[in-house]
């Protein structure tokens, strides 16, 4: 599995409705959280490793209602 974060802006008045439908509709979104500053909200998803992120964000995470743009974090390893 790889992870990323997938930091969104939402159109205005949007961020709750995003935010629950990313949980409810998108299997590979692990938690989604709202964020103070540029980005509305942070989604944490996880990948199979041949999993394809480019196509993962815009087919998946940028069709999303009320989403008006994202920038995506690869995340190499945890620390626990």
């Amino acid at each position: 599995m790889k992870t990323i974060f997938v930091m969104v802006k939402c159109d205005l008045g949007k961020a709750y409705q995003v935010a629950d439908q990313a949980v409810l509709t998108v299997e590979q979104v692990s938690e989604v959280y709202s964020t103070s500053g540029q980005y509305d909200l942070l989604m944490k998803c996880y990948l199979p490793e041949e999993g394809d992120i480019g196509h993962f964000v815009t087919e998946k995470i940028q069709t999303l209602p009320g989403i008006k743009d994202t920038f995506t974090i690869i995340a190499y390893k945890a620390f626990s």
